[in-house]
């Protein structure tokens, strides 16, 4: 913390405030390195930066979460070649159990169905049921369920043990993939770390 620029490394994002003494001192201890140092400031502001994002998720309304998880799915390249077409919210009187539809190839050969759910508290079985029996109306296989919140256990176990291919993705996982594809987050800062390339001095300067 002697160095000004370290400083200004740990500073987190969403305050643009310096850490207190004791709060900087966290990142760094005598037997870290400054790789080590970096690297635990890093998790601290991108654990900040996922806890904001699923506030500000939680702000939404839910049509609007809906068409978030459909750019999500689209920045991570299913469907993608009209949109609009290819990945679409479902409208919300007459969705039939499904959120969202998106095309696992980008010819439509196969479609995923969606459901958002814009939730604080833990979802069941009986959701990841439902779920099931909206693909099945459907005669689909495949479903992606996303939630801004946590499984069930009993929800985990029920969607391992059906023969459809359900996706479960919890809140944590979904801000992480909108960090991952920038959807909601732009870059703030870049750093460029360097180490001397010993390859180049190993050998080239010598005296024949």
């Amino acid at each position: 913390m002697k160095y000004a620029g370290f400083k200004k490394f740990v500073t987190p994002l969403n305050s643009g405030k310096v850490k207190s003494p004791k709060e900087a001192e966290s990142y760094t201890d005598e037997s870290s390195t400054p790789e080590d140092s970096i690297a635990k400031a890093f998790k601290s502001m991108n654990d900040t930066l996922i806890s904001d994002l699923k506030e500000n998720i939680l702000n939404m309304n839910p049509f609007d979460f809906e068409q978030l998880v459909v750019d999500l799915l689209e920045a991570m390249g299913y469907g993608g070649l009209k949109k609009g077409t290819y990945a679409a919210v479902t409208k919300k009187s007459n969705d039939e159990g499904i959120d969202g539809i998106v095309n696992q190839d980008k010819l439509g050969l196969d479609t995923i169905y969606l459901q958002a759910k814009r939730w604080k508290s833990d979802v069941g079985r009986k959701e990841i049921q439902e779920f099931v029996g909206a693909l099945e109306g459907k005669h689909s296989k495949k479903g992606i369920f996303i939630t801004t919140s946590k499984y069930h256990k009993t929800a985990l176990a029920y969607a391992a043990a059906v023969s459809h291919k359900i996706i479960l993705i919890d809140g944590d996982r979904l801000a992480d993939l909108m960090i991952k594809y920038n959807i909601g987050v732009n870059t703030y800062a870049t750093y460029s770390l360097k180490r001397i390339d010993s390859d180049y001095f190993s050998g080239q300067f010598q005296t024949p």
